[in-house]
């Protein structure tokens, strides 16, 4: 008698994406694997359909294949994976540079309608990750901490307000493109981003939730109106699933690209040294003015002399004429009884009471 061994459980919709992550693929990629379509994929991570057949054993078993003995990129038939060697921090940020970056400037540029802004936020956003590299290494989805920064920085509003981005760009060549990029920077920054992390990226509605900081039913409700937005200025994109492949297709048509991993590491350290150089003269600025300050500041209070101001009222001098001859005698009897005094001074006069 043959004993069937049971088939391993199947782990939550939410770690099976993660699962996919840790091994380095895509949703294309495993798709191509299994040899299903990319939505079947999609929906098996979101848990709207549970994997069946043979594609969904082949699904489940790599899923609950041991981390080490899991491929982490596409291989050849028969080739035995390998086990990866363990990375520098500077390997790593440019592994997942090099993931990332690509894609996620098409992206950023769905929600700003800018090229040269949609570039400058995702190396801005990879900058800040290296700068805080423990911490996204450690983050369960260092993909999605990137593309949260990258969408912030795309979205902020005080982009307005510098000289380089205040004439709009030039629009896509194609007119079907340039009405869909029209539509979409016709939605709120909020609707739009929902609608790319969706339709565009792929994420299912809680984790569309969780990276717009909104609850599910907020999201679902930003969702419904942007796709209700959008269909009534394209009636053609109605379909959930043309509008997929529309944002897809409009941002693979531009021409964008990113730099290169270590000029995003190199001009992120040289922004942290010019910085803290500029807090430290900063610091040292104050320092010294708050003890020149100090030094030079009186030590007691000294009220302000009051400006000179003309008296009113006051008689004009009188020029002294000629003593009369009783004036003449007084004085030459008060100057006689001053030599005779021996010294002692005149008599004092004494009042005389009433």
């Amino acid at each position: 008698m043959t004993t069937q061994i049971p088939a391993s459980p199947l782990p939550p919709p939410k770690e099976r994406r993660r699962l996919r992550q840790s091994g380095s693929l895509t949703q294309a990629q495993l798709a191509r694997r299994l040899g299903v379509a990319r939505a079947t994929v999609r929906a098996w991570e979101s848990g709207r359909k549970e994997p069946a057949g043979a594609e969904g054993r082949a699904y489940t078993e790599f899923l609950t294949r041991p981390t080490d003995d899991r491929p982490s990129g596409p291989q050849g038939p028969g080739e035995p994976a390998a086990r990866p060697e363990p990375l520098t921090p500077a390997e790593a940020f440019d592994a997942l540079y090099a993931f990332c970056a690509p894609a996620l400037v098409r992206q950023t540029y769905l929600l700003c309608g800018r090229r040269e802004l949609a570039r400058e936020a995702v190396e801005r956003a990879f900058q800040l990750a290296w700068q805080r590299w423990p911490e996204v290494a450690r983050d369960r989805d260092p993909a999605g901490w990137v593309r949260a920064a990258a969408y912030d920085c795309a979205l902020s509003p005080w982009h307005r307000f510098r000289p380089c981005y205040r004439h709009p760009e030039p629009p896509p060549a194609d007119p079907a493109d340039r009405d869909l990029l029209g539509a979409l920077l016709k939605l709120p920054p909020s609707y739009r981003r929902t609608l790319v992390l969706y339709d565009g990226v792929g994420l299912d509605l809680p984790e569309t939730a969780a990276e717009t900081e909104a609850s599910t039913p907020a999201a679902a409700n930003r969702l419904t109106h942007a796709r209700e937005a959008v269909a009534a200025q394209l009636p053609e994109l109605a379909d959930a699933a043309l509008l997929h492949r529309r944002l897809t297709e409009l941002a693979s048509r531009e021409r964008l690209r990113a730099s290169r991993p270590p000029t995003v590491r190199t001009l992120g350290e040289r922004r942290n040294v010019f910085w803290t150089r500029a807090a430290i003269a900063f610091t040292v600025t104050i320092i010294g003015a708050t003890t020149l300050t100090l030094r030079t500041a009186p030590t007691h209070y000294e009220p302000p002399i009051a400006p000179a101001q003309a008296v009113q009222g006051v008689p004009r001098a009188v020029p002294m004429g000629p003593l009369s001859r009783d004036e003449l005698a007084l004085r030459t009897k008060l100057r006689q009884d001053a030599a005779s005094g021996s010294g002692s001074g005149p008599e004092r006069i004494e009042p005389t009471p009433r």
